[in-house]
């Protein structure tokens, strides 16, 4: 990405090893997040160019002198975040804040350097042409944030959900939270293909008003008191006065839609007296992928319905105009 709206598709050297404990991914497929359109909303011209993509499902073909628990030739999914899986913060099921880790920035490519690979990356009982692949992907990043929306959330049997968006996360957030026992989900969002999808992954109501009347709604849906839990899956100050307007005294909003602000209402009108709790944050927890793998690969959930799209690698500036026009949910990008 060299600026907002433009993005190329140029030849890189090969990654190699530069660590004993690195791997060499070969990707097999990788997507386009909604938060990629941030920086290509606002990122400022450049001369030198930024490699994108943070979601990647591949083929080990080759590990540092290190690696013990990734082999050549294994299938894997890799988080959107690297990290050791051995640091105090990672034995406490953070890996985000791995004292070694960082993010992934390269994954829309034909191949990645993993730091830390035995720490990092989840093997996978499939091959390179699974017809689970693209649910395998949703494995990356939008599941295991959607799921980190619900946890942080503390959905569970019985709850009452509000979600806020319908986009990729915020539909596997409702599928997270029926998976998690939610008895009343409520999908706010406009676009009548996805609340389609969002209805067939667990939501019970959908709210397509949004500021003050999609509000007033989801309060008519809930006695007036509003849901116990709100999933806020957009990052945008408006989705959040949404989500202070529609949880329940008491209640949890859980944050996993990258904020594109630094300062909100959290004060004795707004958080404060009602005793409403502020939770959520990156969800490339290693924890989740393990958790959910099972469910994906026994078929009892399919998040790979979020992609309703695929291009070629070299197509990927396709993609991302596709999802900034809203003519795609989610882009799958074939290498």
């Amino acid at each position: 990405m060299y600026g907002a709206g433009d993005v190329r598709v140029e030849n890189l050297p090969d990654p190699k090893l530069e660590q004993p404990t690195d791997a060499l991914v070969r990707v097999v497929r990788a997507c386009v997040c909604g938060s990629d359109l941030h920086p290509y909303h606002s990122m400022p011209a450049a001369e030198q160019g930024t490699q994108m993509g943070h979601e990647f499902i591949g083929v080990v073909e080759e590990v540092g002198s290190e690696v013990s628990l990734i082999s050549r030739g294994d299938f894997v999914i890799a988080p959107f975040a690297y990290f050791d899986n051995t640091c105090e913060f990672c034995r406490e099921g953070l890996t985000t804040s791995c004292e070694h880790g960082g993010f992934f920035s390269t994954a829309q490519s034909e191949a990645v350097r993993v730091p830390l690979a035995d720490g990092t990356l989840v093997k996978a009982p499939v091959g390179d042409d699974s017809a689970l692949l693209p649910s395998l992907l949703t494995l990356s990043d939008v599941l295991i944030t959607g799921h980190h929306a619900a946890v942080m959330g503390q959905v569970g049997p019985g709850t009452s959900v509000t979600v806020i968006g319908d986009g990729a996360v915020g539909l596997l957030a409702v599928l997270a939270a029926k998976r998690l026992g939610a008895e009343q989900i409520v999908l706010m969002g406009r676009h009548q293909a996805r609340t389609n999808l969002g209805r067939e992954f667990g939501a019970t109501d959908v709210v397509a008003e949004r500021g003050e009347e999609g509000i007033a709604k989801v309060l008519e849906l809930t006695g007036g008191k509003g849901t116990r839990a709100v999933l806020e899956c957009v990052g945008y100050m408006n989705a959040y006065e949404m989500a202070i307007g529609t949880v329940r005294s008491g209640g949890i909003i859980s944050r996993v839609g990258v904020p594109q602000y630094e300062e909100a209402p959290i004060g004795m009108g707004s958080l404060f007296g009602r005793n409403v709790r502020l939770a959520g944050g990156p969800g490339a927890q290693r924890s989740y992928i393990e958790e959910l793998l099972p469910d994906v690969l026994e078929g009892r959930i399919e998040p790979g319905k979020v992609f309703d799209r695929t291009v070629a690698l070299d197509a990927t500036p396709e993609g991302y105009t596709a999802m900034d026009e809203r003519t795609a949910l989610k882009v799958l990008v074939r290498p």
